[in-house]
């Protein structure tokens, strides 16, 4: 039987735009290396032409969308993307509430207060205030985090709706850091439960021996999850005391933000 394609199938045909289609993959495969990879690695991995590779290569480091290092040969994401998504973000006055809150609650309890956000398939830090302390944590503009021992992570999954809640779930590996690390999806979903009930999250050294994080979800005018802030520290200055007093801090402008985006205070029934 002769195989036949639709005038649609014809339609969406024309329309695509190839070249552009593997930028964006190679966006999108760069930005799982923080490292970067070279020429060769990418058109490798993601089987285009040398030739392909090289102009999509230099048209996006003429941009601005991607470094390349001469000592090393590998190209690398800049910063540029993540200055586009913050500004997707300010169009929803979404930074403007969370900044100056940040710095509020770093005063507050004298650790690094951070916010970030879920992307495709894992968490990603946003921005942060960092702790008064000598000694404290600084994390790296777009470094994404585990859902399943992370504070955002735990916070935000507990919240979201069940279809996105299960497609997230669906990729998840759950890799192992130590013998505190959830490793099952039952495991986890217990864990999301108590977070519901508290309202508030924690990485109990789950990711990392000697650091705590308690954190917190951000809901959008819809009740969205739309973000999360948290605070990380050492586990001798956050003992069981310290993190419910944190914890307490933490909802209350975890809240504060919501309310600024909308949020209305009569469906709240977790971060009061």
């Amino acid at each position: 039987m002769e195989n036949v394609i639709s005038n649609t199938e014809k339609t969406e045909e024309s329309y695509k735009v190839p070249n552009l289609e593997k930028g964006i993959g190679i966006l999108e495969y760069l930005s799982n290396y923080s490292e970067g990879k070279s020429l060769q690695d990418i058109k490798k991995s993601l089987d285009i032409s040398q030739t392909t590779t090289y102009r999509i290569l230099n048209t996006l480091v003429r941009m601005e969308y991607l470094i390349y290092n001469d000592d090393t040969k590998r190209y690398r994401l800049s910063h540029k993307l993540l200055c586009l998504g913050y500004r997707t973000l300010n169009e929803h006055n979404m930074m403007e509430a969370v900044l100056p809150r940040l710095r509020e609650l770093r005063d507050l309890v004298e650790e690094t207060a951070c916010f970030g956000v879920l992307g495709e398939k894992k968490g990603i830090f946003i921005e942060q205030a960092q702790g008064n302390h000598a000694f404290r944590f600084v994390l790296s503009h777009g470094k994404p985090f585990e859902l399943h021992c992370s504070a955002p992570g735990k916070a935000i999954m507990a919240f979201l709706p069940n279809v996105s809640c299960r497609r997230y779930l669906s990729y998840m590996t759950y890799p192992k850091f130590n013998e505190r690390t959830i490793l099952t999806e039952a495991d986890y979903l217990k864990e999301l439960d108590k977070v519901r009930e508290c309202g508030y999250a924690l990485d109990n050294e789950e990711e990392l021996n000697g650091v705590i994080c308690i954190g917190a979800p951000i809901f959008n005018f819809t009740g969205y999850p739309c973000g999360a802030i948290w605070i990380s520290g050492p586990k001798d200055r956050l003992p069981k005391e310290s993190i419910a007093a944190s914890a307490i801090h933490i909802k209350r402008i975890a809240l504060q933000i919501s309310t600024e985006l909308g949020y209305s205070r009569k469906d709240n029934k977790i971060l009061s």
